[in-house]
């Protein structure tokens, strides 16, 4: 499920315009004369008819990709009214039965429309996502091109970590722009990197990306980011925890200038090494901070089940087994565990799948598909699950291992208790878990209270029920071309 049917609440009156102050008038005019030239300003609304012409085939495109609208459409939302939107994007929203905006999004969108490079701090959920997609759409139509792009020259670029987390944002841009010509195309690497190649022979408008294999494109000039008029790095913090920054600043240099580029950075914590990078990569931009109401979802109950290393497998197992129309995720912190872990469950008779880094990226997209099926059960996966994951009616999360960074620890649980569904976070606590506690009650601002597994979930486990398997969906490390040594005699 895209994660737009959890983003919008119900519908409002319309704020009642407030008269500004002095002092805002005066921060106003400064702010006017500091502005970045107006290479990326908003046009004024085009009339009806213009609207409505973006709806035919564009004559750079060749044959449309547009669909023909239902005529069955909710009406468009007081907030999406307000923006006055171009009329295919308006239908996308209207399609997706969006009501008003967010808080994000109320916040974010007035100034992206108008070309203002944004820094905003937002948690994963509040509708990120919806807010840089709509401004670059709405950019496109009403600044169409004037002559047509090269193959593999976007308009518009969004980086983000992880695979899912790309797949994701590609799929969402794909609804958001169901009645327009624009093309989306997700680079990742997993996948043949020929197949990508070949795709982008054609002209993309919008590339949704991971650092290391746009890159690759990059160097080997297949991907020209010198036309590049709208940058999104999303998940910032996750970046520079996962070592990315250095990939991420040699694309940015591939840009044009931060004064002929709009930039929007988004980033659920701001560092004082984020706070640096959004420094050198943006131009006077407008920050915004939305603060979540609690760090951790409400409609989620956490159990932290004190129990030995030997314990964990038999209170997974027990679990499991009584969660038999429920859908499960148990979280993991290392690759090597990880594999194990779902291997011994799958001997155990359950329906599982795996999901980390190696897993192969064509298998891990048939793996997620499988679990929104209900054709798999229970999820062993490492952190690449925790941010970019949307999958509805998930019962349990379950921590293996508590992980080593607090934040994770909200991203795990925030796979459940998704679209107002109740949901159960248990982390099995051990000895070598226990000092992670700490760091992770002072992020959530309350205690957690221990309690030891109920004998329902320490029954003894009988045998396996399956033989051993060989994992092929595994990334192939490279083979030892080294000659072996030569004998003597």
């Amino acid at each position: 499920m895209s994660i737009f049917s959890n983003l919008f609440k119900t519908k409002k009156s319309p704020a009642k315009p407030v008269k500004p102050s002095a002092s805002t008038l005066k921060t106003a005019q400064k702010k006017a004369t500091q502005k970045k030239p107006a290479t990326k300003q908003r046009p004024a609304p085009k009339p009806a008819a213009t609207q409505q012409a973006a709806l035919q085939p564009s004559h750079q495109a060749g044959k449309s990709r547009a669909k023909q609208p239902p005529a069955d459409l909710p009406l468009l939302g007081q907030d999406f009214i307000d923006l006055d939107l171009p009329e295919p994007l308006n239908l996308a929203i209207r399609k997706l039965n969006f009501s008003n905006c967010t808080p994000i999004q109320k916040e974010v969108l007035p100034h992206s429309l108008d070309g203002e490079d944004v820094i905003a701090q937002a948690q994963t959920g509040t509708g990120k996502t919806a807010a840089f997609l709509i401004s670059i759409i709405t950019y496109h139509l009403e600044n169409p091109e004037r002559q047509p792009r090269k193959a593999g020259t976007p308009f518009a670029l969004i980086i983000a970590p992880t695979r899912e987390l790309v797949m994701q944002i590609a799929s969402d841009a794909e609804l958001l722009t169901a009645f327009t010509d624009l093309h989306v195309m997700a680079v990742v690497g997993g996948i043949d990197y020929e197949k990508q190649k070949r795709e982008l022979e054609r002209p993309v408008e919008v590339i949704v990306a991971t650092p290391g294999r746009l890159l690759d494109f990059c160097r080997s000039g297949v991907i020209n980011l010198g036309q590049v008029e709208t940058l999104v790095i999303d998940e910032a913090d996750r970046m520079l925890n996962m070592g990315f920054i250095p990939d991420v600043k040699a694309i940015v240099q591939r840009t044009p200038k931060k004064d002929k580029r709009q930039t929007q950075l988004y980033s659920a914590t701001f560092s004082e090494d984020i706070k640096r990078l959004a420094k050198t990569w943006t131009l006077d931009p407008v920050k915004i901070e939305i603060a979540p109401e609690q760090v951790a979802v409400s409609s989620v109950e956490q159990l932290i089940y004190f129990t030995s290393e030997s314990e964990k497998f038999t209170v997974l197992c027990n679990l499991i087994a009584q969660q038999t129309e429920s859908k499960v995720i148990v979280f993991v912190n290392r690759r090597d565990e990880t594999r194990r872990l779902e291997e011994k469950l799958y001997r155990q008779g359950f329906k599982t799948g795996l999901l980390t880094g190696e897993v192969a990226q064509r298998k891990r997209i048939k793996t997620l598909d499988e679990f929104k099926d209900g054709d798999i059960q229970v999820m062993v996966a490492t952190d690449v699950a925790g941010r970019g994951i949307h999958v509805d009616n998930i019962s349990h999360v379950v921590n293996y291992n508590l992980p080593e960074d607090p934040e994770d620890y909200v991203h795990r649980i925030g796979r459940t208790g998704r679209a107002g569904a109740k949901g159960i976070s248990i982390s099995l606590v051990c000895e070598s878990d226990a000092f992670m506690m700490p760091s992770i009650e002072a992020l959530l601002g309350e205690s957690l209270s221990f309690t030891y597994p109920p004998d329902d979930l320490l029954i003894q486990l009988g045998s396996p029920v399956r033989a051993r398997r060989v994992n092929n969906d595994l990334i192939p490390k490279d083979k030892d071309t080294r000659k072996p040594p030569r004998r003597r005699g």
